[in-house]
């Protein structure tokens, strides 16, 4: 590009480096600045710049002056996103299992250029995506636009569920027949991505691990099952499917030291209905459901937490206990 050419782009390249080169701790001069636009092959003077400056701010820039006998000069102060927040989306899109290593670390290039150059540093200190527990599928991006696109023209899908076999590959469960399910939301739990969706063969609502569908297609039939959406709480579906693994749904009692409150906050949320029992017990009643996932949350929490009612369940977890504690039993001989 002819220099003409590129001394027409001079606010923009301006723009540019004040972007990437400035913050509140980092200023740069008018000269700093003139030398940087000379690196474009862009050339100004002081005047030049002080003009261009005003220019910007009247446009909208926040661009602050900061006098100082020692290294004053100009920054971007008026940032989409602050530091603190940079970082936060950071760290989520690190503990995100359902995105790929690779997935991740695009996403977390992209958070770096709305930062500085100085504190996009700051961020990469944080990254430390390679031992994190990831999915494997990378075409999780195209597979959750579909999605969308479904429930947006109000239509159903089609898709290959996978699984692990022992070989470590992903592999089609049902050996490759497709699933056919009317999508209505996605939902983010224990750090992976689902698809809640109705089952018209079984007439049901059921969930699916997104990063686990592959070969989805849009389909040309409308979606089904929606008076049970009408009245369904996605919150309330997430919160009682332990581990996002099914079972029967039921309303249980459980008894907690009270210790244990916190615990119950996070996994019932403060709607839940507590109870005091006594000094040191507290009751919450609740619906579940009654999983091995849910019984495994319960053992975790040891002596301190109990189910009390009903019968059947506490019956269901008697048994769950005794078979689990069988395959620990010495062998006579």
């Amino acid at each position: 590009m002819a220099r003409s050419a590129k001394q027409k782009l001079k606010l923009l390249y301006l723009v540019k480096i004040l972007t990437e080169q400035s913050d509140e701790e980092h200023c740069l001069s008018a000269q700093a600045l003139i030398d940087a636009l000379a690196v474009y092959d862009i050339k100004a003077e002081r005047k030049s710049i002080y003009d261009d400056i005003a220019q910007l701010i009247d446009f909208g820039y926040d661009i602050v002056l900061v006098k100082s006998k020692t290294g004053g000069g100009y920054y971007l102060a008026g940032r989409d996103f602050e530091l603190a927040e940079l970082k936060l989306l950071v760290e989520t899109v690190q503990a995100s299992r359902f995105l790929t290593v690779n997935k991740s670390r695009e996403l977390i290039s992209k958070i770096e250029k709305l930062a500085s150059k100085a504190e996009a540093g700051q961020l990469q200190r944080q990254v430390y995506v390679a031992n994190r527990i990831k999915t494997a599928n990378e075409s999780i991006y195209y597979v959750v636009d579909d999605i969308h696109r479904a429930i947006q023209n109000n239509r159903q899908i089609s898709f290959q569920y996978l699984e692990w076999n022992l070989n470590k590959e992903l592999v089609p469960r049902r050996g490759g027949k497709p699933y056919q399910v009317s999508p209505w939301a996605l939902t983010c739990k224990d750090e992976y991505y689902y698809l809640i969706a109705h089952d018209s063969g079984e007439e049901k609502i059921k969930h699916f691990r997104v990063d686990k569908m592959a070969k989805i297609e849009v389909l040309e039939e409308k979606r089904e099952g929606a008076a049970l959406f009408e009245r369904f709480d996605i919150a309330d579906y997430a919160n009682k499917t332990f581990g996002m693994y099914g079972g029967r749904e039921e309303t249980v009692t459980l008894l907690f030291e009270n210790g244990l409150i916190g615990v119950v906050m996070d996994r019932f949320g403060k709607e839940a209905p507590v109870r005091v029992r006594d000094e040191t017990h507290f009751s919450v009643r609740v619906k579940v459901a009654v999983s091995g996932q849910f019984f495994g949350w319960l053992t975790g929490l040891g002596a301190g937490a109990q189910i009390i009612a009903p019968a059947s369940v506490v019956d269901a977890y008697q048994t769950h206990l005794r078979e689990t504690f069988a395959r620990y039993e010495k062998k006579e001989g």
